[in-house]
C-alpha cells in the first residue's frame, strides 16, 4: 500500500445533518482515509449539537476558519417550526451558512459539476458557469409595510448631527404596500473582491450586471464600486491571466448567457443570484450536481454542496431501507478543500489527489454507473443505478485505476 498523503495545516471539518451526515462520513471512509493523513479540526454542526451548545459550535466553526483558512462544511438543517418540534429545541436557530457568510464576509460562488452524458438544457453551454450571489442586504433585509389608505409616503434619513433628508416614495390615494431596502458600501465591497479573486482563481471572465439605468443610485453604486477595484487594483492582474471583466445590464446578461457557451463567473446582487442560481442549476442538471464556495475577500475559503440534508432519504435509511443518493456535490466540497488547502501550503500531492479523485468521480458516472437521480438526466446507452455507498465504492475502484 502506498504511503498515505501528509497534511501539514488541518482543515476545518464541519459535520452536518441526516443523509448528507451519512455520505459525509463513508466518503472519508471510503476515499479519503485510505489515502490521506487526513488531518481536521472537527465540528459538529449537527442540528442536536447547535441546540446544546446555543449555537455557539457555529461561531467557534468560522472562526477556526478564519484561523485555518480553508473549510469543508457537510450541509445542515436550518429550522422551521416543524423541526423545532421534531429536534425538540429550545429556539428556531439562524441558517449556519448565513452566520458564517456573516462571520467570513464572504460571497458564495455555485458551480456545476459537467459531465459528458448529461447535456445542459441550454444547448449553448459547453463550459460551467459559476453564479456569484451578493448575500446580503437588499430584499432580504427588508422593511415592508401595508398602507391601509390614502397618504404620503417618504424616504427619511437622519444623520448622526441631527440634518434630515427626504424623499417622496409616493402618494397613496388608496391602499397599497411599501418596502424599504438597504445595503453599505463595505458589503459591496467585500463582494466585488471577492469576484475578482474567484475569477482569478479559476481563470474565468467575470460578468456583472444591475439594473443602474433604472435605479440610478442604488445600483449604479454597485456598479460604480465593482469598476473602481477593477481599475485601481485587478485590471492589470486580469490582463496578465488573459481574463476580462465584464459589466451591462441585468437583462443583458440573462439574454447574452443564453447564447453563451459558459465558462464564466456571473456576479449577482442578492435577488437575482438567489434566482439564478437555481435556473442555472437546473439547467446543468440537478442541484446535487452544484458545488458551492464562501469566499472571504481576506483569504478564507469554505467548501460545501449546494443542496440540503437531502431528508426523504434519510428517513428511508432510518427504515433500514437501500438508498441511492448523489454524493458529487459533497464529494466535491472535499477534493475543493483539498485542494485549496494543497495549494496553499505547497503540498502538490493533494492537489493532485483532489484532481485525481474528480476525475474518478465524473468517469464513473460518464461508463453509466450513477445513482438514480442522475440515471433519469443522463443519455449514457448502458445505465447501471447502484445504491449510496456502491457509488462510492466504484469511485473507488477507477481512482485505483488511475494509478
Amino acid at each position: 500500500m502506498n504511503k498515505k498523503i501528509q497534511m501539514k495545516t488541518p482543515l476545518v471539518e464541519m459535520d452536518g445533518d441526516e443523509m448528507t451526515r451519512i455520505i459525509w462520513h463513508a466518503i472519508k471512509e471510503i476515499l479519503l482515509n485510505p489515502y490521506i493523513d487526513l488531518k481536521t479540526e472537527y465540528y459538529d454542526l449537527g442540528l442536536k449539537n447547535r441546540d446544546e451548545t446555543n449555537d455557539r459550535i457555529t461561531i467557534d466553526a468560522a472562526l477556526a476558519t478564519k484561523k485555518h483558512g480553508v473549510a469543508v462544511k457537510c450541509a445542515t438543517i436550518t429550522p422551521n417550526a416543524q423541526r423545532v418540534q421534531e429536534y425538540h429545541l429550545k429556539q428556531m436557530w439562524k441558517s449556519s451558512n448565513a452566520t458564517i457568510r456573516s462571520i467570513l464576509d464572504g460571497t458564495v460562488f455555485r458551480t456545476p459539476i459537467i459531465v459528458n452524458s448529461i447535456r445542459p438544457f441550454v444547448k449553448p453551454w459547453t463550459k460551467p458557469i459559476s453564479i456569484a450571489r451578493h448575500a446580503y442586504g437588499d430584499l432580504y433585509k427588508s422593511v415592508e409595510m401595508r398602507v391601509p389608505g390614502a397618504g404620503k409616503a417618504e424616504l427619511v434619513f437622519t444623520a448622526e448631527n441631527g440634518e434630515v433628508s427626504k424623499e417622496t416614495i409616493f402618494d397613496f390615494k388608496g391602499p397599497g404596500v411599501l418596502m424599504g431596502m438597504h445595503n453599505i458600501d463595505q458589503s459591496i465591497v467585500s463582494f466585488a473582491r471577492s469576484c475578482f479573486n474567484f475569477a482569478l482563481d479559476q481563470k474565468m471572465d467575470l460578468w456583472f450586471a444591475t439594473k443602474d439605468t433604472i435605479s440610478k443610485t442604488y445600483d449604479h453604486r454597485f456598479k460604480d464600486i465593482f469598476q473602481e477595484i477593477f481599475e485601481h487594483e485587478y485590471q492589470e492582474k486580469f490582463t496578465a491571466a488573459k481574463i476580462d471583466y465584464f459589466y451591462t445590464l441585468i437583462d443583458d446578461v440573462v439574454a447574452r448567457v443564453m447564447r453563451s457557451e459558459g465558462g464564466i463567473v456571473w456576479a449577482c446582487k442578492n435577488y437575482d443570484g438567489d434566482v439564478m442560481s437555481d435556473m442555472v442549476a437546473s439547467a446543468f442538471g440537478s442541484l446535487a450536481m452544484m458545488t458551492s464556495v464562501l469566499v472571504s475577500p481576506d483569504g478564507y475559503f469554505e467548501y460545501e454542496a449546494a443542496h440540503g440534508t437531502v431528508t426523504r432519504h434519510y428517513y428511508q435509511y432510518l427504515a433500514g431501507k437501500e438508498t441511492s443518493t448523489n454524493s458529487m456535490a459533497t464529494l466535491f466540497a472535499w477534493t475543493g478543500a483539498l485542494k485549496k488547502r494543497g495549494e496553499l501550503d505547497g503540498i502538490h500531492e493533494l492537489v493532485d489527489f483532489g484532481h485525481k479523485l474528480e476525475k474518478a468521480a465524473i468517469k464513473t458516472i460518464e461508463e453509466g454507473v450513477m445513482t438514480k437521480d442522475l440515471a433519469q438526466l443522463s443519455e449514457s446507452p448502458d445505465k447501471k443505478v447502484v445504491q449510496t455507498k456502491d457509488f462510492l465504492k466504484e469511485i473507488d475502484t477507477r481512482f485505483s485505476a488511475l494509478g
